[in-house]
């Protein structure tokens, strides 16, 4: 089963849990979800009366910020979201669909930001210096191109610099790792 296939299945039970709940409420409830996704916080249960029993209200917020991260994690269009969402009646699927359109860059954003945490380092800047080494203290006459790499690192919130020199043959190696993970990232956003 695939993951449009399990979201058909979800959706269906969502379905049943969104029956007889207005639009408006409806609406207000999936902007809270867009909101729990963002790191806002989520839609309480008591919020919205005894309509779900505890299980029945996991099972919801589960299933509508699931379907959420997917649509907007693999840039559905309208027409695919509708598919997905083809159990629900009209307006609860337009109710959805509105809200990831309305949306969609701050879930968007939300999402990278969710992934770029997944590292405890990450890059916030760098700077480059070209020297050349005209002598050493083991030889006169060195004349050798060295790359100086200043990283601006953030670990766990705690910022560092990690100075880096290289040469010639070192830089060509970084160029190489960097142009192969950049085709591995293309290939990723192509799919």
């Amino acid at each position: 089963m695939n993951a449009e296939d399990k979201f058909q299945v979800r959706i269906t039970i969502l379905g049943l849990h969104v029956t007889y709940f207005n639009s408006f409420l409806y609406c207000q409830l999936i902007h809270r979800v867009v909101d729990g996704v963002c790191g806002r916080s989520v839609p309480r249960r008591t919020d919205y009366g005894e309509r779900w029993s505890l299980t029945e209200w996991v099972e919801l917020m589960n299933t509508l910020s699931s379907f959420i991260r997917f649509a907007v994690g693999r840039g559905c269009s309208d027409q695919e979201i509708q598919e997905l969402l083809s159990d629900l009646d009209t307006a609860h699927a337009e109710a959805v669909l509105q809200c990831v359109r309305s949306r969609f860059d701050e879930i968007r954003h939300a999402l990278v930001d969710r992934t770029n945490g997944i590292s405890s380092t990450q890059l916030q800047d760098f700077n480059w210096q070209l020297k050349l080494a005209l002598s050493s203290d083991k030889l006169s006459a060195l004349n050798t191109p060295l790359l100086n790499l200043s990283l601006d690192l953030k670990e766990n919130g705690i910022q560092r610099m990690v100075n880096i020199e290289m040469n010639k043959e070192e830089l060509q190696t970084l160029i190489s790792a960097l142009e192969a993970a950049n085709k591995v990232i293309l290939k990723l956003k192509a799919h």
